[in-house]
């Protein structure tokens, strides 16, 4: 008897651990599926069906779970270069039951790739030279990545303009606003963009440009100000070389916003 209570409580202990893991998955489920942040979700919608993801800085892997919980991608990577955000990312998977679809793997930039081995890259939640930087080390694991998703944090113009030099063509741009933080993504396919390029487009953004909608007028409505304060202080400065090279610099960004906003 005494054998069959401490079988019965045994078995009693594993069924309650894996219904507890069941539920603890099924929430993670959830709540990544239906609470992808706003700027992630719009990532999201830029990526191409059916081909495999390298999300560089992928943080805790938000990204790649979603994609693959929604069907759109058959399986990606994640890298991290930071401890705690790679551990996250490891656990998320683990808990999803996702670890033969998803690789999270600790590591900088594109170097922890091997070539040919992503069909898509997304590089988000990052400055636009760090982006830049990324890119122009990991030329040679881009050789089959047939599209870039890009979300710089600042700096936007540096990555259209590497896109440009480096024979990627913008298919698409998004802006969006989410917790008063305006964010740009960037869509990139392979292939050298025979449109012409003037230097507003890099600035600014040629689907954006043309658009311009109100997130856009807001993000540069607010810029034209900063400008406008900047050249203020300047014009109060004891005239110098360098004030003045200033000055003219601050001058013409705020006729390039000007006529982008008109």
């Amino acid at each position: 008897m005494e054998s069959f209570i401490l079988s019965f409580a045994d078995h009693f202990s594993k069924a309650k651990k894996n219904f507890l893991n069941s539920i603890e998955i099924a929430v993670v489920r959830t709540l990544n599926e239906k609470k992808l942040s706003k700027r992630l979700t719009a990532v999201s919608q830029q990526l191409l069906q059916n081909k495999v993801l390298a999300d560089i800085g992928t943080d805790h892997a938000y990204l790649p779970c979603y994609a693959y919980l929604n069907g759109i991608i058959p399986s990606a990577i994640g890298t991290e270069i930071n401890v705690g955000p790679y551990q996250s990312a490891r656990s998320l998977v683990k808990k999803l039951g996702l670890s033969d679809f998803i690789d999270i793997r600790f590591g900088d930039g594109l170097s922890v790739l091997r070539k040919c081995e992503a069909e898509q890259i997304v590089i988000a939640g990052m400055g636009g030279a760090l982006i830049t930087k990324i890119l122009e080390e990991g030329k040679a694991k881009l050789g089959c990545a047939e599209r870039l998703i890009l979300q710089p944090n600042v700096a936007v113009e540096k990555v259209r303009r590497w896109l440009y030099e480096n024979k990627w063509t913008i298919k698409e741009e998004c802006i969006l606003e989410e917790d008063d933080v305006i964010y740009e993504i960037v869509t990139a396919d392979r292939g050298r963009d025979t449109r012409p390029f003037h230097k507003n487009d890099f600035l600014f953004g040629p689907y954006l440009l043309k658009k311009k909608s109100a997130v856009f007028r807001k993000k540069w409505a607010e810029e034209l100000k900063k400008q406008q304060l900047i050249l203020s202080h300047l014009n109060q400065a004891e005239r110098s070389a360098e004030v003045d090279e200033r000055r003219i610099q601050v001058e013409s960004m705020i006729q390039r916003i000007k006529e982008a906003l008109q």
